[in-house]
């Protein structure tokens, strides 16, 4: 049998070996000042609400008649919804008490703007489908979505990765809590226009997956026209292996915890694979699968197993269920510190509600549970034979029929493997069941809105305003003579287009002009200095410093001292500025090397601890080439 291992000790080749595959769905907020589908603006987050609404959700059939899986199982798990909503960003148009208004003009053109720059193929007209989502996070029970584009890419290493689709949508409610048959949505990000970029499944390792998240960010913020901050973004990832089958991990919300999710479930499959297999071995098909439920209550009233036991003071049920040849099956470790008898408990949690853990026992535990002549005594009441597994969950009457025959589910599906589902990152790099995945009958046209031509003026005047993608930025930027890993931090500053125009209007060179902007402007505005700064009087600080041959430090003292913002201030304030010549930076650095040990001291460090004391004393006013040449020629 295959040992889970760790990621780093994987190879390119190893997750080649697994056949891994890997694609990527982010969603990303757009900066607009009013909702998707109405006019209640898009303010911050926040806590606070006015009025709670209760709800209930029921599937609907699709345009072909037929239910969507996913809606059958959230509607198992009669759930009851409450919306807290805040009146100042919510109207009776997110409670699906009016229709919807036009679609949001200003929206639509970011999202175009940013399907362009994936090189995607536009659509001509614009078409509202339903997406059906029944887990209460959109009080409608479906979601507004478009599809903008097709078939981009973007470049990744020596290659291209395909963009599958860029499709608009409304966000949905965040969630406060989900305990038992009640969850709690609060509806402040409800309705907020949202993009969905779709890339094709060629990521090949997880430090891939990650990398190509990062570029689609950084496209993102590029446009400058997102939404940033905790929740504006958020990323689903698809996993699969040779054998397996697609699943989406949901809802990851920091790309760095991308690469350990993602190989985390690929072993997860190939775990799943090794069951398979097993079961195969052992002549378990769909046809000769058997399972066995007998109510045991009144077998273990006296049990010492504390969950059990706490169960029944609270009068609740246990009922125990036969997995016919399942022996060892369920200690199967399929990711860290996780069973395949995981897999089941979570089914139970989710979808039967039974939510304090844990909610089952199985004979195949290592962990201690039933003690050995309690488990006889559940062997004779089923009938279970030596090779059988057996699981034991307990729960109100209610419950525990949907638990039974979810764990039946859940072990069935085992025979075959990998199961398509939607699961949920966890903080230490794995993942549990959420729902099933859904299937194409969840999306249905939408009545209420006409379709939307764009015309062909539209999509023009729009890719004549497109900016610089990022990648196009850094690859000029570092031909120009900036360092690499500066070029890619200016390409998605927000002081990019600033810094263009201090390399076109001002003297310096653009790797002296990247480090002033990306490092001493930072800090300058950090301190509350200069608070009132603008690009103009920035520029023309720069242009008039540069034009008395002045080090770029002294900048920070003409933005400082300027008494206002005409160039006969910046002037003034530049006039005040008096550099020391060559003598007195020698004659300062002679004082520091005789009041110091210097021999005592190596070179490199006394030369490092030099020039920040004389960097110190001159404020920054000195040419940093020029004293470190000094000071090398001194030291020495």
């Amino acid at each position: 049998m295959i040992r889970i291992r760790k990621m780093e000790d994987m190879t390119s080749s190893d997750y080649s070996s697994i056949g891994l595959r890997s694609g990527l769905e982010i969603h990303q907020q757009l900066d607009t000042k009013k909702k998707l589908f109405c006019r209640c603006p898009v303010l911050p987050y926040s806590q606070s609400f006015d009025a709670q609404i209760l709800r209930h959700m029921r599937p609907t059939l699709s345009e072909l008649g037929e239910y969507d899986g996913t809606a059958l199982m959230e509607f198992k798990t009669k759930k009851e919804i409450i919306y807290q909503i805040n009146k100042d960003s919510i109207c009776t148009y997110e409670m699906d008490d009016s229709p919807p208004f036009e679609l949001n003009s200003q929206a639509l053109d970011i999202a175009l703007e940013i399907t362009m720059l994936l090189n995607c193929k536009l659509i001509s007209e614009v078409h509202i489908q339903r997406k059906q989502y029944l887990d209460g996070s959109i009080p409608a029970g479906f979601q507004r979505t478009t599809i903008l584009g097709v078939d981009g890419w973007i470049p990744y290493r020596d290659r291209r990765i395909g963009i599958i689709q860029l499709g608009l949508e409304e966000d949905a409610c965040r969630e406060v809590s989900d305990r038992g048959h009640d969850r709690v949505y609060l509806t402040d990000r409800l309705g907020i226009p949202l993009i969905e970029t779709v890339t094709a499944p060629e990521m090949v390792t997880p430090q891939e997956v990650a990398e190509v998240a990062v570029i689609l960010s950084n496209l993102a913020r590029a446009s400058g026209k997102v939404r940033r901050g905790i929740g504006a973004a958020r990323q689903d990832v698809n996993v699969s292996v040779t054998g397996g089958q697609r699943v989406e991990i949901k809802g990851v919300s920091r790309i760095p915890t991308i690469p350990l999710l993602v190989h985390n479930e690929a072993f997860r499959q190939v775990m799943l694979l090794e069951i398979k297999s097993e079961l195969s071995k052992r002549g378990i098909t769909h046809s000769s699968f058997e399972s066995f439920s007998f109510n045991i209550t009144e077998s273990l009233t006296d049990t010492h197993y504390m969950p059990a036991a706490e169960a029944l003071s609270n009068g609740l049920e246990l009922h125990a269920l036969v997995l016919r040849g399942y022996r060892g099956i369920l200690s199967t470790v399929t990711q860290p510190g996780q069973t395949f008898a995981t897999e089941i408990s979570d089914r139970v949690r989710v979808i039967a509600c039974l939510d304090r853990l844990p909610n089952i026992a199985h004979s195949d535990s290592e962990e201690r549970n039933f003690s050995a002549s309690e488990w006889e005594i559940i062997r004779k009441s089923t009938g279970a034979f030596e090779n059988d597994c057996i699981v034991v969950v307990w729960g109100i009457g209610k419950d525990i029929s949907t638990a039974v025959s979810e764990i039946t589910i859940r072990a069935r599906e085992a025979i075959d493997g990998v199961c398509n589902e939607t699961r949920q990152s966890f903080p230490d790099g794995t993942n549990g069941f959420e729902r099933i995945l859904p299937g194409p009958n969840r999306m249905y046209p939408d009545t209420d809105l006409p379709p939307l031509a764009i015309s062909v003026d539209h999509m023009e005047r729009i890719r004549s305003a497109l900016p610089e993608r990022p990648w196009e930025r850094v690859k000029r930027y570092i031909a120009s003579g900036v360092p690499e890993e500066s070029a890619r931090q200016m390409s998605i500053s927000r002081l990019r287009d600033i810094f263009d125009r201090a390399v076109n209007e001002t003297p310096y060179a653009p790797d002296i002009l990247i480090h002033f902007f990306l490092s001493t402007l930072s800090h300058l505005r950090k301190r509350g200095r200069a608070s009132d700064l603008t690009d103009d009087i920035l520029i023309l600080s720069l242009a008039e410093a540069g034009r008395r041959c002045l080090p770029i430090e002294a900048v920070v003292h003409i933005l400082e001292n300027a008494r206002g913002s005409e160039l006969k201030d910046i002037s003034m304030a530049a006039d005040e500025i008096h550099l020391p010549d060559n003598s007195i930076l020698r004659e300062t650095v002679k004082q520091l090397l005789s009041g110091s040990e210097s021999s005592e001291i190596e070179q490199d460090v006394l030369k490092r601890f030099i020039l920040g004391r004389i960097r110190h004393r001159f404020d920054g006013l000195i040419n940093g080439k020029e004293v470190s040449e000094i000071v090398h020629s001194m030291v020495l």
